[in-house]
């Protein structure tokens, strides 16, 4: 029966062909009988259509690349755990100060200490607090790569020179007496410092100060400029401003909202540009796409939301993509996803990518489109534990990963690991544990 179909399936092809392509083969025979310059004219014809098809398949190509780049990450540098061994829950580098110097990398740890690295190299070389709250992220200043900030639990933004090897802060940011802080970010031209709250009572709020002049007031205390209180009625777990515009600003929370405001408006009703509801509590956030007009966030029931802030004022619906569960429409074949850790834009491959993994330390690279989530690669051999934070650099393709096996990790493409040091089997405990809270279902979107 096989060999009849192919018989069939051959003969039809054969009658397509002279249907179809004879009278072709003809018409341009005549066309070159006919006129001198047919052959100058069908060979235009054909290169511009191979230019048009090249240059199709390039951009196909250079997607793929950066994708087979991340699928290709391996272990560059791996630093050994500190005698005291904490899970590193948020990592940031510096930009460096000198084409070929070495960036500087920051990580916050569950001891409530900040740690700073040699970025190379992951050479340890100082660390500052330690039992002064718990920390709630880090970020080195975008025009001064010497000053780094974090946030922390007692109501505080600090600033420290890691020019200088004193513990005391080049700048603390005071909030106001109940402020518990647990998410912050400093505005892309370093003038605006925002922090979010823990819910006390019935009041959460997004503290902002002036961060200028902060080396010329060394030591200084800064009270807030001021704060919004009604966008928000639940903990605020994440604050990003814009890559490229210091007066925007993105927030979610245990609520479910993810808030932009502008906050160059005179009031919190005007500055507040777009809600959109995620219907989770977000774990995660940032700003995507060209211009880095789009919008996306992560929950803490690994879920994911995609927005599209440039169709506001247009008909189109703003939403790009809604997954429930990430766990569930990501195919990571004898791995398994568990969580989401956060997520990047690649700006060359003008893609957005997710990180996520697995309880016993393998990292998940996930391509991001509005057709759905792919799974790009998987990282092993690293940690050991589940992986509470990275941080990508565009500028040398590189990933660093952190966990809560105490492990900071450069990931470079092919790279061959030149550290000594032996993986880390070890889980260890914190106090300090991912925070989960349940979503208000019967909260409902302000706007679009």
């Amino acid at each position: 029966i096989s060999l009849q179909q192919d018989v069939i399936a051959g003969f039809l092809y054969a009658i397509l062909i002279l249907v179809i392509f004879h009278p072709v083969v003809d018409l341009i025979d005549n066309f070159n009988l006919t006129y001198k310059y047919a052959p100058l004219i069908i060979i235009t014809l054909l290169g511009f259509y191979l230019l048009q098809v090249t240059g199709e398949a390039g951009e196909m190509t250079a997607v793929e690349k950066v994708e087979q780049q991340l699928a290709g990450l391996r272990i560059a540098r791996r630093c050994m755990p500190s005698e005291e061994p904490a899970y590193l829950l948020d990592i940031h580098t510096s930009r460096a100060a000198q084409p070929g110097s070495s960036p500087l990398v920051a990580v916050s740890c569950s001891n409530e200490s900040l740690r700073v690295y040699d970025g190379e190299t992951l050479r340890f070389l100082r660390e500052y607090g330690g039992r002064g709250g718990v920390l709630a992220g880090v970020r080195f200043a975008h025009t001064c790569d010497s000053l780094v900030f974090s946030a922390c639990s007692q109501g505080t933004v600090k600033c420290w020179d890691v020019r200088s090897a004193t513990q005391k802060p080049a700048q603390v940011f005071s909030g106001y007496p109940s402020n518990v802080f647990i998410s912050f970010d400093v505005s892309c031209s370093d003038l605006i410092v925002c922090a979010g709250t823990e819910k006390v009572e019935k009041d959460t709020f997004l503290v902002f100060w002036d961060a200028r002049g902060i080396t010329d007031c060394a030591s200084a205390t800064k009270e807030p400029l001021g704060v919004y209180s009604e966008s928000h009625n639940d903990d605020i777990t994440k604050i990003c401003f814009h890559p490229r515009e210091p007066n925007l600003v993105v927030s979610g929370s245990t609520d479910g909202l993810v808030n932009v405001f502008d906050i160059n408006k005179d009031n919190e009703d005007d500055a507040l540009i777009s809600t959109c509801n995620s219907d989770s509590s977000v774990s995660s956030l940032g700003w995507s796409g060209e211009d880095y007009k789009q919008v996306y966030c992560m929950t803490h029931d690994e879920g994911f939301c995609w927005w599209d802030m440039a169709q506001l004022d247009t008909e189109e619906p703003i939403t790009l993509l809604h997954v429930l569960d990430v766990r569930e429409s990501v195919c990571a074949e004898n791995h398994g996803l568990h969580y989401l850790v956060g997520g990047f834009y690649h700006e060359q491959a003008g893609k957005l990518f997710l990180i996520g993994g697995t309880s016993t330390g393998d990292i998940h690279l996930i391509s991001c489109s509005t057709d759905g989530l792919s799974l790009v690669g998987t990282l092993c051999g690293g940690h050991s534990a589940t992986v509470r934070s990275f941080c990508w650099s565009p500028t040398d393709e590189s990933l660093l990963t952190g966990g809560e096996d105490a492990q900071l990790l450069l990931w470079k493409p092919g790279a061959v690991e030149r550290s000594l040091t032996k993986k880390a089997s070890l889980k260890i405990s914190s106090s300090v544990q991912k925070r989960v809270r349940v979503h208000n279902t019967s909260l409902k979107s302000r706007k679009k």
